[in-house]
């Protein structure tokens, strides 16, 4: 009897231990394998799904709309971009509730970054005398936004009348 017990205990051992390093590797190489395929643009989320989530007004009479959702294992990113008035950019621009009016965007950036890129367009931070504002709308009570956890406007001036919108948010 004390034989047979010696016996399952090993047995139980030993079936433990093929479990835990089986799992253990099984993990690994799948986490690998997802977390490689990070970041991805999401097939067939534009300029409507980003201004969804941001709940943003594409203007009336906007043109040159473009957006779309940057997948990540965190955040996703949400980036829309139009060309509308200047009045009309500075309405979008007061509508993010931030706390900081908009203010010229001081820190130029040479950082390669895919983001508007990836709709065919300058990075907003790249743009001479672009206009910036950020806002965090939990923190400023902006509940229409409550899902929103960082957003930033750029605005970039085409013409005396005309403005490009740029905004990110995740």
């Amino acid at each position: 009897m004390n034989r047979r017990h010696k016996t399952r205990g090993s047995l139980f051992a030993a079936l433990i231990s093929a479990l835990v390093l089986t799992s253990c590797s099984t993990g690994a190489s799948g986490s690998a394998t997802r977390e490689s395929t990070y970041p991805y643009w999401e097939k067939g989320a534009g300029a409507t799904e980003a201004a969804a989530f941001m709940k943003i007004q594409i203007p009336k009479g906007a043109t040159d709309v473009k957006g779309a959702v940057q997948v990540n294992p965190r955040e996703d990113e949400y980036i829309l971009s139009f060309r509308t008035s200047k009045a009309t950019a500075a309405q979008v621009a007061e509508d993010l509730h931030s706390e900081e009016p908009l203010a010229l965007w001081g820190l130029k950036s040479t950082q390669e970054s895919e983001l508007f890129e990836h709709l065919g367009l300058s990075e907003p931070k790249t743009l001479k005398d672009a206009l910036w504002a950020g806002v965090c709308p939990p923190c400023v009570k902006d509940y229409r936004r409550r899902d929103v956890a960082w957003m930033e406007i750029y605005i970039e001036n085409l013409d005396s009348e005309q403005a490009r919108v740029y905004l990110r948010a995740f």
